[in-house]
């Protein structure tokens, strides 16, 4: 069975955030070293659930399609499970605080940058890996995806 754009796209989009996880940790900012660390900033905490997220859709990609056709059930409840935790987490964690994250970003942005994004962070944090963090794209991917979820539900039903 060929692969289908939309798990392509996951692939594409998990690896992207592992990457700006990855530049994120190898800056040096004085930020790091200091209580919480990384932790302490809401975008952050967004960009690991969010690669979080699309790591277990990739999985539960995979899963589907290992499993199809096999017959069996023990396999099925397994990828059954899978697909609640994905639309678990994308309904309660992924969804949710990536369109505040991103939303109250811009807005704050827009209004006074330097209350949200300081111009001196721009020697510490290149600006396409800021707004790699904060991307709207993530709202978009999880959009589509959930209404591709309901429409299919609606015509098994």
């Amino acid at each position: 069975m060929a692969l289908v754009p939309c798990q392509v796209l996951r692939v594409a989009i998990l690896l992207s955030y592992c990457s700006i996880l990855c530049n994120y940790k190898a800056i040096e900012m004085p930020s790091h070293q200091t209580y919480g660390g990384s932790w302490k900033f809401l975008t952050f905490i967004d960009l690991v659930i969010q690669a979080v997220f699309f790591g277990i859709c990739v999985l539960t990609d995979l899963s589907s399609l290992l499993t199809r056709g096999s017959g069996s059930q023990e396999q099925e409840r397994q990828l059954k499970k899978l697909i609640s935790l994905r639309d678990w987490m994308l309904a309660v964690l992924a969804f949710p605080v990536g369109i505040f994250v991103v939303a109250v970003f811009w807005i704050i942005y827009a209004y006074d940058r330097e209350m949200i994004y300081p111009k001196l962070l721009d020697n510490f944090i290149p600006g396409w890996l800021n707004h790699g963090m904060v991307f709207l794209f993530q709202t978009f991917a999880e959009g589509r995806e959930d209404a591709q979820r309901i429409q299919l539900n609606e015509k098994n039903e």
